[in-house]
């Protein structure tokens, strides 16, 4: 079993990098930001160097939502 303390803190962090993930894949998808803004982003080095990291955001991503929810389950119970 886990420490209850040790499990909060797992969600906390998970729970900030969550947001942290889906802002960097937000601000890197062209897609999201619309026609207007990401045809003037494009033509800047440093966003076609931020864009190459946009499908590892989404990993990051995932795997950060699904720590959070296992650790949130565990600790708090389904709810359902």
């Amino acid at each position: 079993m886990i420490d209850y303390q040790l499990a909060l803190n797992i969600i906390k962090i998970a729970g900030i990098t969550n947001i942290l993930f889906l802002l960097l894949t937000f601000f890197s998808c062209r897609c999201l930001m619309g026609p207007k803004l990401s045809q003037k982003l494009v033509q800047y080095e440093w966003f076609k160097k931020f864009y190459r990291w946009h499908c590892y955001f989404w990993w990051g991503f995932y795997i950060s939502v699904i720590i959070h929810t296992i650790f949130a389950w565990y600790l708090f119970g389904f709810g359902f």
